[in-house]
């Protein structure tokens, strides 16, 4: 039988401490992922405050919706880092640790003494991820970036929305594409590090991760001249893309390719003469012609309703989606019926949270607690041989909390 230490070696992180000074959502969605994975995430904090997204709202029986999705599994150490004695807990801290990720403001890390220079020649192991909204160079350097600031100069609010709307996207794609690129950098330096024993600095931008994300309009722009135009729920180069109304609703119908439009029209629609259609037969053609092929379309989905017509569409392998609000997201059966779901622990007891995407089939993966600020201080300085006597005076000193 397997014991708990079994299982916590088989996590493919375990026996690696990450140390963060994050705030909002692209560092620590990075660390909750390592977290995930098995490390040992110790979040330094603000006394007081502490990680601002905790005062974002109390939707979560009273915690922040953002802070519960994303600091899952941490340890919450609250320090005074403008304290000689607090900074020199946190330097202590550093030099034991395996991974400092960080995303505080530009300059900060550096006029602490915690600048990835510094750092590693104390600890040459270490790998330090700087997380910044521009970049470490350049006429934006020092400005501030929230993710809708970085969506607008990425160009990703010009091609989103519709004709006459630009907007961000509903979620921090932003905070979000550079969280994921800092956690693969972390995981992939780590790897390095194992065959050369050296430690890394790696930067990530929120606004470099954007662009990347932007991919092809920006082919499109550099080499034929277009800007992508905004289509809502359609796409600028594939028709029929779009949502199309039923007897009762309305269902996402995506046709990739030509053969995929013969099978649709055939087997789903019953209009094989649609196939050869002149204007429909090629995607070129269907995209030059969007608004005769999307009439056509329409006039055949509205014979069914939308449960009809998704189990007709999956039956003929088209692809199609039904347009689900969060709310159906939570009941949805692709999570029921694989179980997805799980219990986690935070300061107001057992929370619902969805298992993380990562799916090894030998271990499952851990959904550590949401830790209260400073949780775990008086532990992580007894780990650091500070005795009782010591870590009462630190908090008399109101160096900790």
């Amino acid at each position: 039988m397997s014991t708990a230490t079994d299982l916590q070696e088989d996590l493919p992180l375990h026996g690696i401490t990450v140390v963060t000074m994050e705030n909002a959502v692209a560092a620590p969605l990075a660390t909750r992922h390592l977290a995930d994975l098995g490390a040992r995430v110790i979040k330094v904090e603000r006394i007081g405050e502490g990680d601002f997204a905790r005062a974002y709202d109390s939707a979560v029986e009273g915690l922040a919706a953002h802070f519960v999705w994303l600091n899952r599994g941490k340890e919450s150490m609250a320090v005074d880092l403008k304290s000689p004695e607090g900074l020199a807990v946190v330097k202590d801290l550093l030099g034991r640790a395996d991974v400092f990720v960080q995303n505080a403001a530009p300059g900060v890390v550096e006029r602490l003494g915690l600048g990835s220079e510094t750092l590693r020649e104390q600890n040459p192991r270490l790998v330090c991820v700087n997380v910044t909204g521009y970049g470490t160079e350049g006429p934006r350097r020092d400005r501030k970036a929230y993710d809708m600031l970085v969506q607008a100069e990425a160009g990703l609010i010009s091609i989103t929305g519709t004709p006459q709307t630009p907007t961000k996207t509903g979620i921090p794609t932003a905070d979000i594409a550079a969280g994921m690129y800092a956690c693969t950098s972390v995981v992939s330096a780590l790897f390095r590090r194992e065959r050369t024993g050296r430690g890394a600095t790696v930067d990530v931008s929120m606004f470099d991760a954007t662009v990347e994300w932007m991919g092809y309009p920006m082919y499109m722009q550099m080499y034929a001249g277009t800007e992508v135009p905004r289509m809502g729920l359609s796409h600028a180069s594939i028709a029929p893309y779009d949502s199309f109304p039923t007897k009762d609703g309305q269902i996402l119908i995506g046709v990739q390719n030509d053969r995929g439009w013969r099978t649709f029209v055939t087997e789903v629609l019953d209009r094989p003469d649609l196939a050869e259609h002149p204007l429909f037969v090629t995607n070129r053609l269907r995209v030059e012609n969007r608004a005769a092929c999307d009439e056509a379309v329409t006039r055949e989905t509205l014979r069914w309703t939308t449960q009809e017509l998704d189990e007709r569409l999956a039956r003929a392998g088209v692809p199609a989606a039904q347009l689900n609000d969060t709310a159906a997201v939570i009941q949805h059966p692709q999570l029921g019926e694989r179980d997805r779901w799980r219990e986690i622990g935070s300061p107001v007891g057992p929370l619902r949270a969805v298992l993380p995407p990562m799916n090894f089939r030998d271990v499952e993966l851990p959904m550590g607690a949401i830790p209260s600020l400073g949780q775990h201080t008086d532990q992580i300085l007894a780990e650091l041989g500070r005795g009782s006597d010591d870590i009462s005076q630190l908090r008399r000193d109101e160096v900790v909390q």
